[in-house]
């Protein structure tokens, strides 16, 4: 179980890695567009290329965003709860966060399963096939799953307080 627990935290870390180096090159683009439009110049491809690479890094930093605690979470009911609930109230929200990014996982594979064999593109003059945009949420959504998967068998012992504490909130 440990070994799960280590496993996807690295994977999480790297995907975080991933979706810099991505987010870094969609910016790259944008400021190539920027400087080639400035220059009387135009392509057709930097926009949705740099919108594929956002998209994907949205979804692929997701477990990392979870694993530090950079998500939206709901923080202040459990400063409401007494101190013996707290622990529930969190692997409760652990719980609903699993099913629904499990849920997500799910709808995204159909979306990305009926554009692939549909071969379906975007409506641009690049016309890139739209799959692969699509495959990033049940990719992005599955891995966050796991990642919940971990969080609730190694729960942190953490109160809102100090959830508020690692998000810069204060308490």
């Amino acid at each position: 179980m440990l070994a799960f627990v280590r496993a996807v935290k690295l994977l999480s870390d790297a995907l975080a890695v991933v979706a810099s180096a991505l987010l870094a090159v969609s910016v790259v683009i944008v400021c190539y567009m920027v400087v080639r439009r400035m220059m009387g110049h135009s392509s057709y491809w930097e926009v949705e290329a740099s919108i594929y690479l956002a998209v994907a890094a949205t979804f692929l930093a997701s477990p990392y965003t979870l694993r530090t605690h950079g998500h939206a979470a709901v923080y202040y009911v459990p400063k409401l709860l007494p101190a013996g609930a707290v622990q529930p109230w969190l692997m409760m929200v652990r719980v609903i966060g699993l099913v629904t990014c499990a849920y997500l996982a799910w709808e995204g594979w159909k979306l990305t399963h009926e554009a692939l064999l549909a071969d379906e593109r975007s409506i641009s003059m690049w016309r890139p096939p739209r799959w692969p945009l699509y495959a990033m949420m049940p990719i992005g959504m599955g891995l966050t799953a796991l990642q919940y998967v971990a969080e609730i068998l190694v729960p942190t012992p953490m109160t809102a307080e100090k959830e508020l504490e690692s998000r810069g909130a204060g308490a």
